[in-house]
């Protein structure tokens, strides 16, 4: 399979090709220019595989949770080169996403959960927890909460430890307080991640077309169940 993975949801911008099992990826670590860097990144990586836009099975992008705009900018780029010719689109969690190279970064994590956090401002973050078993599936699912609210439902939840933690959104001091056995404030959501996560989402039939493609903002979607649930008092 050839999928085409595109990321700018936190402070990095990658685009990877996964092709038959081989991986061509552009990392940049930037919290600016996403825009102006993307395009470019795509024609290097397709160059470098001798390969045309056309010639994919399809193409992967961050849905979210992630920073409106990172989310929007990988989004709207996708969906205009998928649109262009007609190629499917595999939506991934950038929580996932984010797990998923936070395990590959230590190995010595082994099997055990990790739990992702972004940070979604006004003092909360966006969380999941993800198996290696299940690294497209969160343990617990995906919120918007604050700090002492995600460490509750730590200590709440049955996970088989130990439960490791990645991400920014770690930074808060109230994690101090979680059942986390070991934390990589560094982490960030890599391309190529989103690519291998969305091969066995493809072989689900969780493709969209590039019109059908929408971001999960998460606090959007708690707002409008709430103003949903007023408006039915």
């Amino acid at each position: 399979m050839k999928i085409l993975a595109l990321d700018t949801t936190s402070g990095a911008c990658s685009v990877a090709l996964l092709s038959n099992g081989q991986l061509i990826e552009r990392f940049i670590q930037a919290e600016r220019d996403h825009t102006r860097r993307l395009l470019p990144m795509v024609d290097e990586v397709l160059t470098e595989a001798g390969m045309k836009l056309a010639e994919l099975d399809a193409m992967a992008v961050s849905r979210g949770p992630g920073s409106f705009t990172g989310l929007r900018i990988a989004i709207s780029c996708v969906q205009g080169l998928a649109f262009s010719v007609d190629l499917p689109v595999v939506p991934v969690s950038s929580l996932a996403a984010l797990a998923l190279g936070a395990r590959r970064a230590h190995p010595e994590w082994g099997r055990s959960p990790v739990a992702a956090m972004l940070d979604a401002r006004m003092q909360q973050v966006y969380w999941g927890v993800y198996s290696a078993e299940s690294p497209n599936d969160s343990l617990i699912t995906e919120a918007v909460q604050n700090p002492d609210q995600v460490v509750l439902s730590l200590k709440e939840a049955a996970l088989p430890a130990p439960v490791y933690g990645a991400g920014p959104g770690l930074h808060y001091e109230a994690f101090e307080q979680a059942p986390l056995a070991e934390v990589d404030l560094t982490s960030l959501i890599r391309a190529g991640d989103i690519a291998q996560l969305a091969i066995p989402l493809w072989e689900r039939g969780t493709a969209v077309s590039a019109e059908q493609l929408e971001p999960a903002y998460l606090r959007n979607e708690i707002t409008w169940k709430k103003r949903q649930k007023i408006r039915s008092q």
